[in-house]
Parts: C-alpha cells; sequence; structure tokens
C-alpha cells in the first residue's frame, strides 16, 4: 500500500508563511502604483502584525546553555516558556535591549527588515492618503 500525504500537510507551509507572500504583493502594488492608498495601508498594517506576532522564528531568550532554540511566534512573543514570553516583551519596550532583540539567525533579520519596509510603507501611504485629501 502506497502512502499518500494528508493533503492539509501540503498548506501547512502556506499557512505559517503567508506575511512573506502578501509582503511580495505590498511591494508589487507599490511598483505598479494602481493601487491606492488606503489598500496600501491595509495590507501594510497587515504584514507588520504578521511579523511582530505570526511569523516562525527561534524565540533567542538568553538561557542557562546558550540562547533558546524553541520556536516562537513573530518578533514579540517568545516560546512557549512564560518566563521569555515576558523576557522578549521587555527587551522590545527597552531601546537598550534591541540588539539583544535583533539577534539570532538571518530569517530572523530578514523578518526585522521586512517588518520595518512594511511599517515604512504604511506611513508613506498615509502621508500620501492625508496630502490627496
Amino acid at each position: 500500500m502506497i502512502a499518500r500525504p494528508c493533503p492539509r500537510r501540503r498548506y501547512a507551509r502556506f499557512e505559517r508563511y503567508w506575511g512573506y507572500l502578501l509582503f511580495v504583493l505590498l511591494v508589487t502594488a507599490w511598483w505598479s502604483r494602481e493601487v491606492g492608498p488606503g489598500l496600501l495601508i491595509a495590507m501594510s498594517t497587515i504584514v507588520t502584525l504578521y511579523f511582530l506576532f505570526q511569523a516562525p522564528l527561534w524565540c533567542g531568550v538568553d538561557g542557562r546553555f546558550g540562547p533558546c532554540r524553541n520556536n516562537s511566534h513573530g518578533l514579540l512573543v517568545g516560546c512557549h516558556l512564560r518566563q521569555h514570553k515576558w523576557q522578549k516583551l521587555r527587551w522590545a519596550i527597552r531601546p537598550r535591549y534591541w540588539t539583544e532583540l535583533n539577534r539570532g539567525s538571518p530569517k530572523e533579520g530578514l523578518t526585522i527588515i521586512t517588518m520595518m519596509v512594511s511599517t515604512l510603507s504604511g506611513l508613506v501611504a498615509t502621508g500620501i492618503a492625508l496630502a490627496s485629501a
């Protein structure tokens, strides 16, 4: 008997990484100049929230044996350990810990860059909407 993959598993990667696809659509929308500022603001907000709270990353909080390698969701949420969640949030609030928050894998660096670009995109789109009103 041939084992067939579960149909649900095919879309598991899409469910985890849909924010990257939306980011590519956001950049394409800016490039095409056919999309209004309202849609750009909405897409930028959704992409920023995805990278802050849902993007799959490593936790990275300092533990007894080095940085925590448990899976976490987003830049501001730690792993399943309660203390790590509070520590990541504390790092996000205090500017002197921002370097600690930003260290980690190259994937985390890409996440930070795309989140900042989408935030800047939302601010520029808001400025365009206010200037045209």
